[in-house]
């Protein structure tokens, strides 16, 4: 395969313009990319750091075939692709400089991008997660429900949201996608977060939602803090926004699992999630 196959871009209206048919052709499968582009368009260049991304759309005989990001400082961000079409991809990387701290695809495309920088770069990969991805089949609550009530947060939750946010991005050991007070003013003001409160009105979990493209909806973050796991408030939470996604909408209702939490797992099976495939994502 030739290297120039794939094209690139730091322009977030080209690349859909190009690849924006491809993506929503398989929404499930592509949520990332799809909400990550929504959330550019939408907030500007900027919207997950001060540096431009970056973007990448494999083409053949005038079809798109894959594509990539990468928003700086986070890792790379790829669609499916062949072994062969990894090494090319590495190829090309590697001999243009572009900084690749590490990748998120599906397991097998990611594996094999991992190889190939290693061998175009010297670089070590390590797995730094194994995830699955589900879709919501009938959306089944808990029983017995925790005692309490979703509420959804609002300005009087800015404290505690921009608290929660730094304790899962802690708890992940990932970058965050912006500043806390950011983060939580884009979330209240769309209505994105929900809490699962106590009959007292005290906050103990939170359940989020990107927002709606390409028919799909994906359910992130879920923290409960660490001292009030065990009494099924995150379950209750996600089942608050899920339902609430259905309402809205939503052809397909997703979300991401740690597959090394099988509590998560199993939770998320219970309340009705199905798998569709698994991710895999490597640090450099």
């Amino acid at each position: 395969m030739r290297p120039d196959d794939w094209h690139l871009t730091d322009d977030v209206d080209s690349f859909l313009a190009r690849a924006g048919d491809f993506l929503h052709s398989r929404p499930a499968l592509h949520t990332i990319p799809l909400t990550v582009t929504e959330a550019l368009r939408t907030r500007g260049a900027h919207a997950y750091g001060t540096e431009a991304p970056v973007f990448g759309i494999l083409e053949r005989g005038g079809e798109v075939r894959a594509t990539y990001f990468r928003t700086p400082p986070r890792r790379l961000n790829l669609t499916p692709i062949t072994p062969d079409e990894s090494d090319a991809l590495a190829a090309q990387l590697a001999a243009v400089g572009l900084a690749v701290p590490g990748v998120s695809a599906d397991r097998d495309t990611a594996a094999a991008f991992a190889e190939a920088w290693q061998r175009h770069t010297g670089a070590t990969p390590t797995l730094h997660e194994r995830q699955r991805l589900y879709r919501l089949g009938t959306l089944t609550p808990p029983e017995p429900r925790p005692k309490g009530r979703g509420r959804v947060a609002g300005e009087q939750d800015r404290d505690q949201l921009m608290c929660w946010h730094g304790e899962f991005a802690a708890a992940l050991g990932a970058v965050p996608s912006a500043d806390a007070g950011s983060w939580a003013d884009t979330r209240i003001a769309h209505e994105r977060i929900t809490f699962w409160e106590t009959p007292d009105g005290t906050p103990v979990s939170m359940a989020g939602v990107t927002p709606m493209v390409a028919g799909q909806i994906r359910v992130a973050p879920v923290y409960t803090p660490s001292h009030l796991r065990g009494h099924g408030y995150a379950g209750a939470a996600t089942v608050e926004v899920s339902r609430a996604a259905l309402a809205a909408g939503a052809a397909e209702v997703l979300l991401f699992a740690d597959l090394a939490n099988p509590t998560s797992n199993g939770l998320y099976q219970r309340i009705g999630y199905r798998p569709v495939t698994d991710f895999a994502v490597y640090d450099f």
